[in-house]
Parts: C-alpha cells; sequence; structure tokens
C-alpha cells in the first residue's frame, strides 16, 4: 500500500502569471515542494506533479518528480482542488493508501511537520489530517455599513481573544478512498495545529510572493 505526495500545478494563474515556475530562492516555487516531498522519502514512495502546463511539467521532471498530465476539463479557475487528486489516483489505477497533498503556493515548510503530522496520522488512525494555526486578529462582518464584532467585543483586550483557527494550507494527509468519494478532509479530519512563520506565506499575489522572499533572507541570517 502506497503513500503518494501529489503536487497539483496548473498553469493560467491570472493575479501571477507564471507563478508556480517564478523562481524563488534560487529555484522554481513548485520545486520547493517537490524537494520537501523528496526529503521525506521515508514517508512518501512517489511523488506526482499534476499540470497542464508544459512549462511546469519541463521544471517537475527536472526536479525528479513524476508528472500526471490534467486534462484541461479540470484545470479550469472553478475545479476544486480535489478533483485533480482524483483524478491522479485514477490515472495510476494501483493501490494508493495515503496522499500527501503539497501545495506549490506554500513552499515553505518546518523540516519535521510531516513526519510529525504522519506519526500522529498513523498512530491515531485518523482518515485525513490538514494543518491549522490560530489566529490573534479581531474579526467582524460590515452590514449597512456599521462593524459587527464576530469574535470579540469592543475594547476587549487581543489576548483574552476566544482561540479561531484557520486552515494553513502548509500540509493535507487523506486516504486515497476518501479522495475518490470527493473528500480531503472529512468530518472526523485531525486538526493539526502549528505555529511558525511559514504558516502565513501562501502565495497568490507578487506581494505574497515579495513576503516570502523576505521571511527566506531573515531565515537565513
Amino acid at each position: 500500500m502506497k503513500t503518494i505526495a501529489i503536487i497539483p500545478a496548473r498553469g493560467g494563474s491570472k493575479r501571477l502569471p507564471h507563478k508556480n515556475v517564478k523562481i524563488l530562492d534560487g529555484i522554481p516555487l513548485l520545486a520547493h515542494s517537490i524537494i520537501y516531498a523528496q526529503a521525506n522519502s521515508k514517508i512518501i514512495d512517489e511523488v506526482y506533479v499534476s499540470t497542464d502546463d508544459y512549462a511546469i511539467k519541463k521544471v517537475a521532471i527536472s526536479f525528479g518528480a513524476k508528472i500526471i498530465d490534467r486534462p484541461k476539463s479540470l484545470s479550469g479557475d472553478l475545479q476544486p482542488t480535489v478533483s485533480a487528486l482524483k483524478h491522479v489516483i485514477e490515472e495510476l489505477g494501483e493501490t494508493v493508501e495515503n496522499v500527501i497533498l503539497l501545495q506549490p503556493t506554500n513552499p515553505l515548510r518546518p523540516e519535521n511537520l510531516l513526519k510529525d503530522a504522519f506519526e500522529i496520522y498513523e498512530k491515531e488512525d485518523y482518515d485525513s489530517l490538514f494543518t491549522v494555526t490560530r489566529n490573534h486578529q479581531k474579526f467582524g462582518k460590515m452590514e449597512h455599513k456599521k462593524f459587527i464584532p464576530f469574535n470579540y467585543k469592543i475594547g476587549q483586550r487581543s489576548q483574552d481573544l476566544e482561540p479561531l483557527f484557520y486552515e494553513n494550507g502548509l500540509l493535507y494527509i487523506t486516504k486515497a478512498a476518501l479522495i475518490l468519494e470527493n473528500i480531503i478532509i472529512s468530518e472526523v479530519a485531525l486538526p493539526f495545529e502549528i505555529d511558525h512563520i511559514f504558516a502565513k506565506i501562501d502565495i497568490d499575489t507578487q506581494e505574497d510572493f515579495d513576503y516570502a522572499e523576505w521571511i527566506i533572507t531573515k531565515n537565513k541570517k
């Protein structure tokens, strides 16, 4: 029974054109996730990149990943990520037990994140796991030009806020059988908490990319 990593990387990004092959710290953005997967070869048996783009395919192959050609019908802006994962499993036509989803737009991950998360995932026999980070901001919504606090009362100290968490996108682990049912995060999935600066990096714009470069420079120092 295999554990595979899937990196979905379609072309056609609108807000940051060609972002998956854009150079970050000397290598293409996509390559960071490939290298991370390869560094965890004790867990991951094979690394696949699902793409519809020739330039992305060339980068993936040059860094040692295997390619699954994603059809155009599964490459549109409105297609959910699970459709690409499901396509990979169906194309392989072999027994896959676990799928590790690594999004190329989250290129930086703590070194031991996958090792620690996978250990709990297996030991506690979860069917899925995803990483979350605690938020410390004061949220509210706008109604009729009025701000309505959501997670606090006006004047309340930030340190007294009720804990809220966000899905940071760094790591997902899921049973392949779930993905074949179009599910990545099940109702009983384990939210694996991580408090790390990398959790704040999710590249979708040039500003996000610049921030990632700054974080990399800062960490090297």
